[in-house]
């Protein structure tokens, strides 16, 4: 009876919460409240897969879920609070009055401080870990802090999905039982060298001694190995083999580790929607996990042809006469930043362009305005022929120019233009080239809502 009241409770207060703006965490914190065990007590689907990390969490999981549907499977997931209130909310809302999901698959984007405490209520079959880099540094402290956490959240019986070219996430596997590796053999921005700014990967995060690279894909990602320990990249299971953003398109070599494999070891060639190198290991996670529990990899490549993100971390718009793009990037991430520099320079190579980065409020989540952050992305990168112009713009610019003022960037390039409706008025005169506008979910809409969305 205990049960019946609370899912009934849970699935009224999300009805309500759809007009009054409290319909993802506020339902299942109240169910909680009345019931902490109320997720172990519910019969959970067959296969519970789980995706966390710093960054790339949302768009994976939206992938993936577009993948399953696509197969014909019922997935339900997560669309919005990624914390434990949010996923009872949901999940009690796909069970009928007995306590069953109606849904063949449960798919979570979980925080990864968090997912400790939500897989104390139960545990994923399949837990992907797409990387871990500083990130959120009031709330989250040191790369290490969060490791520490991810850890707590690894159980025995779990598949765990790792990341073989980041150090922190690959160790996750030493001594476990059951995993696969994904990752990247050649991407178009490996190295020789390390080109970063810093390697928050440069200990080796299971015994503290330094590191040695062969090559780095971004940051501390790359082939690595410690003389130490037992700690190297493993050989992946799905691996990209060849990346080409001129034609869009990457190579993928995956083994057939599917419950029902019904396709053999072979070469993939699968669309690039975006030239960056984070959706490719979005893509990787997104095969894996899904191959996993039987979708084959033809069917998976075919659904992924057809995928349209509907995250809006990309967004397209006109300005004058001029074509732009917005990416979406966490003001408190460097690894978020600088991804989306590295995918403003693929694009850059095809044609000139201006660069807008604006930083107006630094988080939705706490009211620190940190901006340490400014000096680990790799604004350096942004010295390049075909871009022409890079306007600073936001309550921060000026702390932005006094990071720019530190770079080879020619000052000539640069404006400073603290109104963000200023900033457009210059660029539809100002611009040159394609525009490319750098900023967080907190600030676009103070952009977007003077453009014209196309």
């Amino acid at each position: 009876m205990k049960v019946l009241i609370t899912i009934l409770l849970c699935k009224f207060l999300k009805f309500l919460g759809r007009f009054f703006g409290k319909g993802t965490s506020f339902p299942g914190k109240i169910a909680l409240k009345i019931d902490p065990h109320i997720l172990k007590k519910i019969k959970m689907p067959k296969h519970i897969l789980a995706v966390t990390g710093s960054n790339g969490k949302t768009s994976t999981v939206e992938l993936i879920a577009h993948i399953l549907t696509d197969s014909g499977k019922k997935v339900i997931y997560n669309k919005e609070s990624n914390l434990t209130a949010g996923v009872a909310t949901f999940a009690l809302s796909d069970c009928d009055l007995k306590g069953n999901m109606r849904s063949e698959i449960l798919l979570l984007e979980t925080d990864e401080r968090y997912a400790k405490h939500t897989f104390g209520h139960f545990n994923p079959t399949h837990y992907a870990i797409t990387n871990l880099c500083r990130d959120q540094m009031p709330r989250n402290g040191h790369t290490e802090f969060v490791y520490k956490c991810v850890k707590d959240s690894i159980k025995n019986g779990m598949t765990l999905i790792l990341n073989a070219d980041d150090p922190f996430v690959s160790s996750f596997g030493l001594n476990f039982e059951k995993i696969v590796y994904f990752g990247a053999n050649l991407l178009p921005t490996t190295t020789p060298e390390f080109t970063s700014l810093f390697n928050d990967a440069a200990l080796c995060p299971h015994c503290k001694t330094h590191l040695n690279y062969d090559t780095y894909h971004y940051a501390g990602w790359g082939k690595y190995s410690c003389e130490n320990c037992v700690l190297k990249k493993n050989e992946a299971d799905y691996t990209a083999t060849y990346v080409n953003f001129d034609d869009d398109y990457v190579i993928i070599d995956t083994h057939a580790h599917s419950e029902k494999p019904e396709s053999s070891d072979s070469n993939y060639k699968l669309p690039v929607t975006f030239p960056s190198i984070g959706y490719i290991y979005n893509v990787l996670t997104a095969c894996a996990l899904t191959n996993l529990i039987g979708i084959p990899m033809e069917k998976i490549v075919d659904s992924i042809k057809k995928f349209t993100p509907k995250t809006g971390r990309v967004v397209k718009f006109r300005l004058g006469t001029h074509i732009g793009t917005l990416l979406i990037s966490k003001h408190d991430n460097y690894g978020s930043y600088t991804q989306s520099i590295q995918t403003v320079l693929a694009l850059a190579k095809k044609q000139i362009c201006t660069v807008v980065i604006i930083v107006d409020k630094i988080s939705r989540r706490y009211n620190q305005n940190d901006i340490s952050w400014f000096w680990d992305a790799d604004f350096e990168f942004l010295n390049h022929k075909q871009i022409k112009k890079i306007v600073l713009s936001g309550r921060y610019c000026n702390d932005l120019a006094v990071r720019f003022s530190v770079t080879s960037i020619s000052t000539d390039k640069i404006a400073i233009i603290p109104v963000i409706a200023d900033c457009i008025s210059h660029l539809k005169t100002g611009a040159e080239g394609e525009i490319y506008v750098i900023t967080c979910f907190s600030d676009k809409d103070k952009f977007l809502s003077k453009v014209k969305v196309i």
